[in-house]
């Protein structure tokens, strides 16, 4: 006799494969998201930068945070030579000015970090920081960190950006189809999803930032070495283009050196120097984060550990050393003419600092030098950069009008041509003439090394296809006046500039 109230054996065995089965579907729906969502969090949530142990690796590619908002996909700037070359002077990013060694993907002065689900590229500090020098046209160039990066164009850099935004191409249609052919197949998240979406956003920030900065069309092109500092910050801060006072208008001035800053950072009566070329700061670390935001940063993106190994590195980091012949006996007579007309102002060496003019403001009367840069700087935007770093411990608080330009040591000197701080005259040689004998226009952006004027060769404005700039000191800006007259030596005899000019060689 059976007992129809209990499950037989098959029954019971088909119940547990059912709970089974639903378990594993239940399982599955709740496994399958987690694990997508760790697939995803993976690629999408991870900010890391490439990092160097070596501080000179590190200086040249290491990053300050700017991929994290302004940062280009890696692969996006990997092909966009490729896709819009037309824009570009020449081959690639090299045309630029932009310097690339041996072995390396990224040029110097670019870093990289994994951003939002792609590798992220942008600028750096050694982008305005490190130039080549070659002996002769026939040699490989050599790096130097912290000098001028004299080759680098770095508007037409941005223009590049802009005018490729501004093109057809820039489209999934065509950027996609070179990114495959150059890093190999794509899948199909990023051939579909990733690399559109990435295109779409980098196109509407260029074409943004282009519509922002448009008053920079109409000011003289910059030229390599040179950057005008102060007005993109106008820029940011939504100031009316149109409403801006000509004079301000222009305010383009040459990358500075940035060796030796510990002894920058107090003259030798005490006080802190006057920083900047027209002095408007005297606190270093103020200098430093302002100069980042030229990488791309902003106040929440910043990388202060990153940036504060370079600040470190820089306090003490002396300019390399002039690595061709000198006169000493030549430069043994320069000796005391340089304490007669320049040490009071600059430094009683290129390794001491001392003197009571060093690090001071020089009223723009005096020194005579194009004022363009300096009335750039409005009381105006002073007091707008004070609100930069607003609710952070380190805002912003030394921001301040001058009336001039500041004296600044000469260490390493010989890299830091052309001088002036428009970079209007060529050479140390030229520059103790009076203004009326120096050069009226020249090429910049060559690297090939003048050891008797001490300065870069200005006079080949071709090489092997590739054009040098030519500057035009007549251009507004760009004047190659002052610093002349009886205190700044160029009434010395011819004997005495040469003596003075191998003195400094040894600086």
């Amino acid at each position: 006799m059976s007992d129809k109230g209990a499950d037989s054996p098959r029954e019971a065995s088909a119940d547990t494969a059912r709970w089974r089965r639903r378990f594993v579907i239940l399982l599955m729906l709740l496994l399958v998201p987690i694990a997508l969502g760790i697939s995803v969090g993976s690629r999408f949530l991870v900010d890391r930068p490439v990092t160097y142990d070596g501080i000179e690796e590190h200086f040249k590619y290491g990053s300050t945070g700017g991929e994290r908002v302004s940062g280009f996909p890696f692969w996006i700037w990997q092909v966009l030579p490729k896709v819009c070359g037309k824009y570009l002077p020449g081959e690639g990013y090299a045309s630029l000015g932009l310097i690339y060694e041996p072995g390396k993907v990224l040029p110097v002065g670019m870093s990289m970090r994994r951003n939002l689900g792609l590798d992220r590229v942008f600028l750096n500090c050694a982008a305005c920081h490190a130039g080549t020098v070659r002996d002769t046209p026939d040699s490989v160039p050599r790096v130097y960190m912290g000098m001028p990066a004299h080759t680098l164009n770095l508007m037409a850099f941005e223009n590049f950006f802009f005018q490729c935004a501004g093109d057809a191409k820039f489209s999934a249609d065509h950027i996609v189809p070179e990114i495959d052919r150059q890093a190999g197949r794509l899948g199909m998240l990023d051939r579909y999803l990733v690399y559109p979406v990435a295109i779409a956003l980098m196109r509407e920030r260029l074409l943004m930032l282009r519509e922002r900065f448009a008053w920079s069309l109409e000011q003289p092109e910059w030229g390599p070495g040179r950057v005008d500092t102060f007005n993109p910050s106008k820029a940011l801060f939504n100031f009316p283009s149109d409403k801006l006072s000509p004079r301000e208008s222009i305010g383009t001035a040459d990358f500075p050196s940035i060796w030796q800053q510990r002894k920058r950072k107090q003259r030798d009566d005490g006080q802190p120097m006057q920083l900047h070329w027209d002095g408007n700061n005297t606190k270093s670390e103020e200098r430093n984060k302002n100069a980042a935001f030229g990488t791309g940063t902003t106040p929440p993106t910043i990388d202060l550990r990153a940036i504060g190994r370079l600040e470190e590195w820089l306090l003490d980091v002396a300019p390399p050393k002039y690595p061709y012949p000198i006169d000493r006996v030549l430069a043994q007579k320069g000796a005391p003419v340089y304490a007669e007309y320049c040490a009071a102002c600059h430094g009683a060496s290129g390794q001491d600092f001392a003197g009571p003019q060093v690090g001071h403001v020089v009223p723009i009367e005096r020194i005579g030098t194009d004022r363009r840069r300096l009335d750039s700087f409005t009381p105006e935007l002073a007091q707008n950069l004070g609100s930069v770093y607003a609710g952070y411990p380190w805002r912003f608080q030394g921001f301040r009008k001058t009336f001039g330009y500041a004296n600044m040591p000469l260490d390493g000197i010989w890299l830091r041509a052309p001088y002036l701080h428009n970079g209007s005259v060529p050479s140390l040689r030229d520059l103790l003439e009076p203004s009326a004998k120096r050069p009226k226009a020249f090429c910049r952006g060559y690297d090939v090394f003048d050891q008797r004027k001490l300065g870069f060769v200005s006079d080949v404005c071709e090489e092997g296809g590739r054009h040098y700039f030519r500057f035009d000191t007549a251009l507004p800006g760009n004047g190659n006046a002052g610093h002349e007259g009886k205190a700044y030596g160029t009434e010395i005899a011819d004997d005495e500039k040469a003596a003075l000019v191998e003195y400094l060689k040894t600086f």
